[in-house]
């Protein structure tokens, strides 16, 4: 196998971010800092996410980057197409005694989440909540699992649909159940409704946010076990650092992701497109990467889908990849750049053809040389067979060719230059 390879630095120097949160060194209060995120997007046109929940209960599995002594969550009906009724929600530890059943929860850790002081709470159609703060403490790398009640039809919910973690449906409250057998529904996809968890901690550098697409979602990882690169990548980061110099990491990323169209929009090769694979780049900057909490660097990994399932030019990406990272300096963040990795072989005739390696080669080329960004990460370089470079490396394949396996999301993790963090 060949050796791993290292993302190249390109670029300024990364900056040292002039706005963002107050990291409790001036006044020694404890700080809020992002410790897992998903971004969402509206239910689909058919199927559960469209219909929606009715006296249903369900349990989602989170896995944290950084702890602290108190937690809250975040709830989103952004997509939703009417108020939301939330009846109850906890939050609890999963029983490590019995691993086959990732439903199951242990009874001891359950812990109501408040609103305002109430159990139950109604979400605006459009709106965002945040839960009460509560005393529960968090670990790094912990997982958490979030039950969620809804008494009455939601309609159409807003989720992320690629989670690459098994997730729990079921009749009636069950927040308060710590046996998961209640739980019939078992679909291996789906954070619905829940798009955030944060901790309280003594101080805080602040968040990585990945905006990314499915190479960064994690698709041709293996299902519940938190192989995505930007879980990697945290994993990477708290092990032996000081708290202090830890920054979460938020993996904002839609799988399907396009910089120039809607995930609605058709593509080459019949691809449908669906709600799920989100709104355009761009338009994801003020909902899914500008509002959390205390994002100081922002990754961006977008652009082979607008090549293979659209036939953009090289331009249009540049250009979009241009006013990405104008936006994110506009806001006194530092800006990264990811690029365009490898896909001969994915799919069927026309997804992949010379013209469009041509125009990804013509990409990379530009983010390789550019001095805009604060920095870029060759995961090309990472990820391409040396021998053939219009290809994966197959130990790095997870089949498809184009998503990268466990191992080559820990190549990738393993190959980003931490000072480009800000670390």
């Amino acid at each position: 196998m060949a050796a791993v390879a290292t993302a190249l630095v390109v670029g300024a120097p990364a900056v040292v971010a002039t706005a963002g949160p107050d990291t409790g060194e001036r006044r020694g209060a404890p700080v809020w800092a992002g410790s897992w995120a998903a971004a969402v997007t509206r239910g689909n046109s058919a199927g559960l996410t469209n219909t929606g929940l009715n006296n249903h209960s369900i349990r989602m599995i989170v896995h944290t980057t950084v702890g602290g002594p108190r937690l809250r969550i975040r709830l989103s009906n952004v997509y939703g197409e009417q108020a939301v009724k939330v009846g109850r929600a906890t939050v609890a530890r999963p029983d490590t005694s019995t691993p086959t059943d990732l439903s199951d929860v242990t009874a001891a850790s359950v812990q109501e989440l408040k609103f305002n002081g109430s159990a139950s709470v109604t979400m605006n159609r459009g709106a965002e909540l945040l839960s009460d703060p509560i005393d529960f403490p968090v670990g790094d790398q912990e997982d958490l699992v979030v039950t969620l009640y809804f008494p009455v039809l939601t309609g159409p919910v807003t989720f992320h649909g690629q989670s690459r973690q098994t997730t729990f449906i079921g009749a009636t409250d069950l927040t308060g159940a710590a046996a998961g057998t209640g739980f019939t529904t078992r679909p291996d996809c789906c954070w619905m409704f829940l798009s955030g968890v944060d901790v309280q901690r003594r101080q805080s550098p602040g968040s990585v946010v990945v905006l990314g697409d499915s190479i960064a979602d994690g698709n041709g990882s293996s299902v519940n076990s938190n192989k995505r690169w930007p879980d990697l990548l945290a994993d990477r980061l708290i092990d032996g650092r000081p708290e202090v110099r830890t920054p979460g990491v938020l993996n904002l990323s839609l799988a399907g992701n396009r910089l120039n169209h809607e995930g609605t929009e058709p593509g080459t090769g019949g691809f449908p497109g669906y709600f799920e694979l989100g709104p355009n780049g761009l338009a994801r900057l003020n909902e899914d990467v500008f509002p959390q909490t205390g994002v100081q660097t922002v990754v961006t990994q977008l652009g082979i889908n607008d090549i293979w399932m659209s036939g953009d030019s090289a331009e249009s990406i540049i250009a979009s990849l241009r006013q990405i990272n104008q936006q994110v300096k506009a806001r006194g963040l530092t800006s990264v750049v990811a690029t365009l990795t490898p896909y001969e072989g994915h799919g069927v005739a026309g997804v992949w053809t010379p013209e469009k390696e041509a125009t990804r080669q013509a990409v990379n080329a530009y983010l390789r040389g550019s001095q805009e960004f604060d920095g870029v990460l060759d995961l090309d370089k990472v990820l391409r067979d040396p021998a053939q470079q219009s290809r994966l490396l197959p130990a790095y394949d997870s089949g498809d060719h184009i998503h990268p396996n466990d191992l080559g999301n820990q190549a990738i993790a393993d190959a980003v230059p931490l000072r480009l963090l800000g670390l």
